[in-house]
């Protein structure tokens, strides 16, 4: 089976005022179809930069290497035209703000019908016909079709990106903290959408977020991002309950455990922010802030090592908790 994603040692760099900042540094990813990834870290760690670089959407003079294949074609070779066709098509993004993304003085029925025109060279009646129907597939009445976005709450406007995301049936969506912007109600019911669209089409997702709890029930595997790179990587469930970098650990225990006074009272998290990426530490990045840093963390810059087949993590401490399991 060709993966709907393969990602090979992608190494993104913007260049500014400051010279040369590293935002993405060998990161390796695969996905199936129908298969859902999480992508988790704080700002500033690449996140969006990696999922903008999928499509090519990053500014001019950004330097990419590596390789990014959608479904078996890379993106960073393909001519403008062929890009603009794999948009839409192939590949969509789902972005958090939903009120920037859509067109204020467009109905919302012609927005979710355009890129069926424009890639499908469907007759405008028509592919409004079939936006109302992509409408109703993420809960959104036929009536509300003539509405203009700001007539709209967030989540639906959040439903009407997802339905534009899906209109041209792609293989692959990535959904780019689209839930952040949302109360606790409309997030739950957009992550339901979600994961029945995903199960129902045989989409590939990939879901980036700041909440590991958000990704782990929505997510089958988890990568979590710290300064650019991959430092763990596997099963979404185990990553969140028995992570095995100590960064991903403090990703975890940030989220209050409900009705655990001790957890209240003792809130965890991490002291400090992410590193400049233009002024990495040396070693491992995340040692000044790592709870448990031995004095070889500050020398060795230590890469993915095995926990276990599927599920790999970026700590010099990997190797004693393989043989604690056995």
């Amino acid at each position: 089976m060709t993966p709907v994603l393969d990602i090979d040692d992608l190494r993104i760099t913007y260049h500014g005022s400051r010279g040369p900042i590293p935002a993405v540094r060998g990161v390796s990813l695969t996905l199936d179809p129908g298969e859902t990834l999480g992508l988790a870290g704080e700002s500033g760690c690449g996140k969006s930069t990696l999922a903008a670089a999928v499509l090519r959407l990053l500014p001019p003079g950004t330097e990419v290497t590596g390789r990014i294949l959608l479904d078996g074609e890379d993106v960073l070779t393909m001519g403008w035209g062929r890009l603009r066709a794999v948009r839409w098509a192939r590949a969509s993004i789902v972005f958090q703000g939903a009120m920037h993304s859509l067109n204020p003085v467009q109905r919302i029925v012609r927005q979710i019908a355009e890129p069926i025109v424009l890639h499908e060279g469907v007759e405008r009646a028509a592919a409004e016909d079939r936006a109302v129907e992509l409408m109703a597939a993420v809960g959104l009445p036929a009536w509300r079709a003539k509405s203009y976005p700001h007539e709209l709450s967030g989540g639906q406007r959040q439903r009407v990106m997802i339905a534009m995301a899906l209109a041209c049936s792609p293989d692959l969506i990535i959904a780019d903290e689209a839930t952040t912007a949302l109360d606790v109600m409309i997030q739950a019911q957009v992550l339901r959408l979600l994961k029945s669209l995903v199960a129902e089409r045989s989409i590939a997702l990939v879901m980036i977020s700041h909440d590991l709890s958000v990704l782990t029930d929505t997510c089958e595997r988890l990568a979590v991002m710290y300064a650019g790179r991959l430092v763990e990587y596997g099963p979404a469930h185990e990553v969140f309950t028995t992570a095995r970098h100590p960064y991903s650990e403090g990703l975890a225990g940030a989220f209050p455990t409900v009705g655990d006074t001790a957890a209240r009272r003792r809130p965890r998290g991490l002291p400090g922010d992410p590193p400049d990426p233009a002024a990495l530490p040396g070693g491992c990045p995340f040692h000044p802030r790592c709870p448990v840093a031995l004095d070889a963390c500050a020398t060795t810059d230590v890469t993915l090592l095995d926990v276990r087949p599927g599920w790999r993590a970026a700590c010099l401490r990997v190797p004693a908790t393989k043989e604690a399991d056995v």
